[in-house]
């Protein structure tokens, strides 16, 4: 297992040219900690939306997108497993940082750790799932799926749960982080004219 923060960095130097949604809590606050870029969006409070977000950012512009979500995000709103699956082909990143905790919350137990979360992803029509043990595997099969382009991908780290110092919130300017990155997003070249209206 590997610690959230090296995987989270795994994260941003693989897709450092693509859009990331990070969810809320701990994940958004080590992300903007490590490295506050315009293509990063922070889900500041909106938990259990980081991969609808994402799917919605990949639909509209037909170019990867990664989901950067979190077990207890994702249980709170499995129903994103179910539209980003009907999407297919839908260029869609999504690592979901498995910890088996709500961590910002007190690291209380999620429950991710009694279920297949891959199989469920599979079963939602995700091109492929797997769980990928390392932040160096991780950052490589995150490069290798934007490279590829065809989605959705699901990508599991599984996290050990350690004690560590965690950025503060983020809460500098939120309204100017969403316009840098919607101008960012503004940039991309939809590969399907029809994809932006």
């Amino acid at each position: 297992m590997t610690a959230k923060p090296a995987a989270i960095q795994a994260v941003i130097t693989a897709a450092a040219r693509v859009p990331i949604v990070f969810t809320t809590g701990y994940t958004s606050r080590i992300a903007c900690g490590l490295a506050d870029r315009p293509n990063h969006f922070y889900m500041t409070g909106s938990m259990g939306l980081c991969a609808s977000v994402a799917s919605g950012l990949s639909l509209a512009t037909g170019q990867p997108v990664v989901a950067a979500d979190g077990d207890g995000s994702l249980l709170m709103n499995p129903s994103t497993l179910v539209m980003a699956g009907s999407l297919a082909p839908l260029p869609l990143v999504h690592v979901l940082l498995d910890d088996d905790a709500y961590d910002s919350t007190g690291g209380q137990l999620s429950g991710s750790g009694d279920v297949d979360l891959c199989a469920w992803a599979l079963a939602c029509g995700y091109r492929t799932a797997r769980t990928v043990p390392t932040a160096a595997a991780l950052g490589d099969a995150v490069a290798a799926h934007i490279a590829d382009g065809q989605g959705p991908v699901f990508l599991r780290c599984p996290l050990r749960t350690e004690a560590t110092s965690v950025p503060g919130r983020v809460t500098d300017d939120l309204a100017g982080h969403a316009r840098r990155f919607a101008a960012q997003v503004a940039t991309l070249q939809p590969k399907d004219p029809r994809c932006i209206s």
